[in-house]
């Protein structure tokens, strides 16, 4: 199932209710479009993102780069994350990343 909605309110009504989490939400870990944005990629809304997965869930997130900061807050959060780079078009361009992170807790 997919969910167009206000992403705040669905991570924070659903408990063990998805799979598989994917936020494109702003131009990293932070609200730099817009500041109400700071929330998901805050300790508080990545605590929600867990616990909205269900057991081995997947977190992922985009950005237009690289975040040292944000694996740590991931980690803080409960879960494994990889950093992967990738290009903006196919094999070439800007490249941006990619957190895949999975819920380590049930």
């Amino acid at each position: 199932m997919i969910r167009q909605d206000d992403v705040a309110k669905v991570l924070q009504s659903e408990l063990n209710g998805f799979d598989a989490i994917m936020l494109d939400v702003d131009n990293g870990p932070e609200g730099l479009t817009q500041k109400a944005n700071s929330w998901l990629y805050s300790a508080a809304g990545l605590n929600a993102c867990a616990k909205a997965l269900r057991p081995k869930g997947v977190l992922a997130v985009w950005s237009a780069s690289a975040d040292r900061q944000f694996s740590d807050k991931l980690k803080k959060a409960g879960f494994k994350a990889e950093e992967v780079q990738v290009f903006a078009h196919g094999n070439k361009g800007t490249r941006h990343t990619i957190w895949i992170a999975e819920k380590l807790k049930g």
